[in-house]
Formats: structure tokens, C-alpha cells, sequence
């Protein structure tokens, strides 16, 4: 991942409604969820709400596919993936121990 790239994913985020949205959509990998079922969780209008989510399928964060008259949207674990390795992957100079606890807190149970 690239800066630019980077930036772009992190300012996505950077907003409550994104925000919870990504985390919601992060829970129910790797079947996804309607996007009816993200509009009634965030409390938004629909509109309101497919700006926010045009903000995340904009820098890959979210994509979507149609099951049958369904838009299912899922979370883009790959570009997630790829924003913590690009912040961490020069973590703490090189000196894995300082990185352990972050290590211990991405591990799934």
C-alpha cells in the first residue's frame, strides 16, 4: 500500500458513521450484510447513508454483490489488511518485542 492509498482508507474511516459501519461489516465476515441492515443500523436515511458507503467502496474498503434482489456488502479484508501491515511493517525500529502486544491483540482467538 502506498501513502496516498493509505491516506485515503484512514480519512475514510475517519468518520463515526464509516467507522461503525467497516467494524459491523468486519463482524459479519465473511458472509457480509444487506445493505438494508447497515442503513437501519446506523440510523441514517438510506441516501444519507450510501454516501457513506460510496466514500468506503471508493478506497476499496467495501464492496458489493447483488444475491438475487439483494446488495450484500461485505468488508474488503485484503485492503485492511494491507492499511496495518503499511503501519506497522517498520514497527518500533525493528524490535519485534515492542511489537508483541500489538501482535497478542490481532491474533484470533
Amino acid at each position: 500500500m502506498e501513502n496516498d492509498s493509505a491516506i485515503a482508507a484512514l480519512a475514510a474511516l475517519a468518520h463515526p458513521t464509516r467507522l461503525d459501519a467497516f467494524r459491523l461489516l468486519i463482524r459479519h465476515e465473511p458472509e457480509g450484510l444487506p445493505t438494508g441492515a447497515l442503513v437501519e443500523a446506523s440510523g441514517l436515511g438510506q441516501s444519507t447513508f450510501s454516501t457513506h458507503l460510496a466514500v468506503m467502496a471508493r478506497v476499496g474498503l467495501v464492496t458489493a454483490e447483488k444475491r438475487g434482489r439483494q446488495q450484500i456488502q461485505r468488508a474488503n479484508v485484503s485492503t485492511l489488511v494491507a492499511l496495518m501491515t503499511f503501519l506497522a511493517k517498520d514497527c518500533c525500529g525493528g524490535r519485534s518485542e515492542l511489537c508483541e502486544p500489538l501482535l497478542a491483540e490481532l491474533t484470533c482467538c
